[in-house]
């Protein structure tokens, strides 16, 4: 099943953002330290290409800290780039943002003739609008645990000469790479009517039974996580959980809600989604998968057309046996 949310509201902040992108200087993308490659907008790396950019892996006290390591390492690699990792709850790390933004744009904040212009952006629920108030040090912007509480741009003064520039949290129309759908589905940024829980468990305990085993062990009481089934492995959450039905019938919907409120809360432990390697492969491979619809799609359009005859139809390519030799 391909997850795909893209609400209203995200339509226009797309367009809020193009145009304000021009006047700003430095580019804050707030990421999910628990899925830093499914939680990096597209969308937003084409609108915001040549600005100086600032990765922020929020959240990194709920992520694996060796994981999020390699993945600060990949980020600062990248040209015009600086990345580190926070909790969005704690005041020092949070004021170091402000220091990275004018190391990425050292002319820019000296006076409020060249004031340092900040746009703030990010997936929802990534931790935007904690991080603000943590910022501002009072309740600046409106804060809550679902997908979509920010509804428009606001502009907040951080200090003299420094105006960050919160948008709502957006998505983009359609992910290509089915793991990030499952992933961004598990940390709970796509609004829950727009995916099946019983489906993203099993793909969220599919990879925690591969990556982290002791800790699924640990939290359920369970032996040979390594060894079972995805299903296997929800049943016995169920079991283990109570989630049971009249007649000792295990309930899936039940035990899915469990597997996937345990990881969101961090009572498994802390736990990464995704190393850049993986991402990688995903995305290579939903890359080709487009690809390959993309041809399909042109194909019928064509044909739609010649039907129609818009366009004219493309002169038949002669077969062998028609060729005259001489």
């Amino acid at each position: 099943m391909a997850i795909q949310w893209f609400p209203g509201h995200m339509h226009l902040t797309r367009k809020a953002i193009q145009e304000r992108i021009k006047d700003i200087d430095v580019v804050i993308e707030l990421l999910d330290a628990r899925l830093p490659g499914s939680s990096a907008n597209p969308m937003l790396a084409d609108m915001t290409a040549g600005k100086p950019a600032l990765k922020v892996l929020n959240k990194q006290d709920l992520a694996d800290p060796a994981r999020t390591a390699i993945w600060l390492a990949h980020f600062n690699a990248q040209p015009g780039t600086r990345a580190l990792g926070l909790d969005a709850s704690m005041t020092t790390p949070a004021k170091a943002l402000v220091e990275a933004c004018f190391a990425l744009a050292p002319t820019r904040g000296g006076s409020m003739a060249k004031p340092m212009r900040v746009l703030i952006c990010g997936i929802p629920n990534v931790g935007k609008s904690t991080l603000i108030n943590t910022l501002k040090g009072k309740r600046s912007a409106k804060t809550g645990d679902e997908a979509g509480v920010t509804k428009i741009e606001q502009r907040i003064v951080l200090q003299d000469a420094f105006y960050l520039f919160d948008t709502p949290g957006v998505l983009w129309p359609r992910i290509i790479v089915a793991k990030s759908g499952y992933n961004l589905a598990a940390s709970g940024a796509i609004g829950k009517n727009a995916f099946d829980e019983e489906e993203v468990a099993l793909e969220l305990l599919d990879y925690l039974r591969q990556h982290y085993p002791a800790a699924v062990e640990a939290r359920y009481k369970l032996s040979g996580v390594a060894d079972m089934t995805d299903e296997e492995l929800l049943a016995a959450i169920g079991r283990k959980r109570g989630a049971l039905q009249s007649g000792g019938k295990i309930n899936l919907q039940k035990a899915a809600e469990i597997a996937i409120h345990d990881f969101r809360s961090a009572v498994l432990g802390r736990i990464t989604l995704e190393t850049p390697e993986q991402f990688a492969q995903w995305l290579a491979a939903g890359q080709k998968i487009d690809a390959e619809r993309q041809v399909k799609k042109d194909a019928i359009e064509l044909d739609r057309q010649i039907r129609f005859k818009k366009v004219p139809r493309p002169p038949r390519k002669p077969e062998p046996e028609d060729e005259i030799s001489d």
